[in-house]
């Protein structure tokens, strides 16, 4: 049983990402379908989430932007699994502002680099996204998307540096409800689960790299075709899923990838 001081003890610095729900399959030619979750963002509503990084410190954005021009490829050790294969990840996030129960659910690339502390992966909603979150482990590594925007596409990576934990409620000094599936006046609000016996999950990441240029929903979608390297990759075979696995191989070709329009675009 989980009581009422525990809740409030939780993490203060934390916001909810966004998520989809559902993972059913899509046809690759349609647009990509609108988030159903997201994730809080502590910036104001009329602020851009990919500026967020320029309000930190000037050393703590000196050192973000530095890491903006390295793609990170290797894990620390002890994030392999059983079969002694590391496994990867795909999250998604809204970067635009969109209003969910009254809530700005942005959260961007730049929000995550801008973070002291490791952040929490919140807001899942889905099992099969969840069920995700469940089998990572610490030090293995995921892609940050950018969804439900504009140019929606991969823009870089992250460290998964806890793993999974109830998601529980976290409380905001400055705002009048619990960050959790158990406030009603929260973004993604679950009646059916209680802190007692929590259905939903996190685990915590930190920032990693900034990609140069973003791999883009389109290039991936080209590179999906028949017989081309990301023909299997999970979310574009199940496009409303909002954490998704990639391959070792998957990986490998992505950074790839970024790593070449990095140096083009030096």
């Amino acid at each position: 049983m989980i009581g009422s001081e525990q809740l409030k003890t939780a993490s203060k610095k934390s916001a909810l990402k966004r998520k989809s729900e559902k993972s059913q399959e899509q046809p690759a030619a349609q647009p990509e379908p609108p988030a159903k979750k997201g994730r809080l963002s502590k910036q104001p509503a009329t602020t851009k989430g990919t500026v967020a990084a320029e309000n930190t410190a000037t050393s703590k954005a000196d050192k973000s932007e530095a890491a903006t021009s390295k793609v990170a490829e290797t894990a620390p050790n002890g994030s392999s699994s059983k079969d002694g294969e590391r496994n990867y990840w795909l999250l998604k996030a809204e970067p635009e502002s969109r209003l969910e129960n009254g809530v700005d659910v942005r959260f961007s690339i730049d929000d995550l680099a801008a973070r002291t502390e490791p952040e929490p992966w919140d807001g899942i909603r889905a099992y099969a996204a969840r069920n995700n979150l469940r089998a990572m482990k610490k030090g293995e590594l995921a892609f940050f998307y950018h969804s439900n925007c504009k140019e929606p596409g991969i823009v870089g990576t992250m460290e998964i540096v806890q793993e999974h934990s109830p998601d529980l409620a976290i409380e905001y000094p400055d705002e009048k409800y619990l960050v959790s599936a158990h406030d009603p006046k929260a973004p993604y609000y679950d009646p059916k689960s209680q802190p007692s016996d929590p259905k939903w999950s996190v685990v915590h990441v930190k920032f990693r790299s900034k990609f140069a240029v973003p791999i883009g929903l389109k290039e991936l979608r080209e590179m999906g075709g028949p017989g081309k390297p990301l023909e299997n990759m999970q979310m574009l075979k199940q496009s409303r899923l909002s954490v998704s696995k990639v391959s070792p191989a998957e990986w490998e070709y992505l950074i790839g990838v970024a790593e070449e329009r990095a140096a083009q675009n030096d």
